[in-house]
């Protein structure tokens, strides 16, 4: 089945501006550390970095990977790596993974370490650009690795728009490039994965139609967790009725945020504001640890 066409897009000129700039700084860094959302490993990698990174080496971060299906992230990582991408799950909130992280990376410079060491160049830094979607936590990362609050943080798509050097202390000296989304986000999914778990700003959307989409996904592949959050039962299946099919799920959204207590005067449902409480809701970790993407989807 061809995929619905996307109308979810968010590309402002500073965006441009910092995929430019990312391409002309290319050559001052010695890696790329990309940020993905570890719920959302396809949808949150712009397509449009594998053309500036080119042959440099680099890093997919897999970041809030405690937020996500513990037992779908492994599986990320070995499908990336099939393709010859490095890759590791960082608990950036939590500063954990890190050792890994730096493991990777001095693999990768192990013999440009050693070439510089033999021109007596001992102490040479290196030097990486940490780059990624926005609200991929990449500020969170830089914070950690630095052992300080040297980049601005939120939980808002859009918050850092400019790039700077970040001495960390140790070997490592950090470009912060602005988050990047791309030009046309490809489909319709990836639209509303974005916009459900922050990388794209709501205000440009639909928030009652990204949560109910959002809702139709989690309900395949997580209905317990929507039930235990919840208290509604995820029973779906589709009833015809003169030739036409009924989306059952519309009224499990109502029925969830009855549940809820999003009741306005006269009994009717108050749909935004449960649909807001629902996307926080999977934001922040309370419906329970999530992923919505599989590698096999993307073959």
């Amino acid at each position: 089945m061809a995929e619905k066409k996307n109308d979810i897009n968010w590309f402002p000129g500073h965006m441009r501006k910092a995929l430019n700039e990312t391409g002309e700084r290319m050559k001052l860094v010695d890696v790329v550390y990309e940020t993905a959302d570890a719920r959302i490993p396809f949808s949150s990698r712009n397509p449009e970095l594998d053309k500036i990174i080119g042959n440099k080496p680099r890093i997919v971060i897999l970041n809030k990977a405690d937020l996500a299906d513990p037992a779908k992230t492994p599986l990320w990582i070995k499908s990336l790596e099939s393709e010859n991408i490095r890759a590791c799950a960082l608990e950036s909130t939590h500063k954990k993974g890190f050792d890994k992280l730096n493991a990777i990376t001095m693999e990768l410079m192990k013999e440009k370490l050693e070439k510089a060491a033999e021109k007596g160049r001992t102490g040479r830094p290196v030097r990486v650009m940490v780059v990624g979607a926005p609200n991929t936590g990449k500020s969170t990362i830089i914070n950690a690795l630095a052992g300080r609050k040297a980049a601005v943080t939120g939980d808002k798509p859009g918050v850092t728009k400019d790039f700077k050097w970040i001495m960390t202390g140790g070997r490592l000296e950090l470009m912060d490039m602005a988050g990047v989304l791309w030009p046309r986000i490809a489909n319709a999914k990836s639209g509303i994965c974005l916009t459900a778990l922050g990388s794209v700003k709501e205000e440009i959307t639909d928030v009652v139609k990204v949560a109910y989409e959002t809702l139709k996904i989690m309900a395949g592949i997580y209905p317990d967790l929507l039930k235990e959050r919840y208290g509604v039962d995820i029973d779906v299946t589709l009833e015809e009725e003169e030739g036409f099919y009924q989306d059952p799920f519309y009224d499990i959204f109502l029925a969830m945020a009855k549940k809820r207590g999003c009741i306005m005067s006269g009994g009717r449902i108050d749909e935004e504001r449960f649909a807001r409480l629902f996307l926080n809701d999977l934001r922040e970790g309370r419906t329970g640890r999530i992923t919505l993407e599989m590698p096999e989807d993307y073959k």
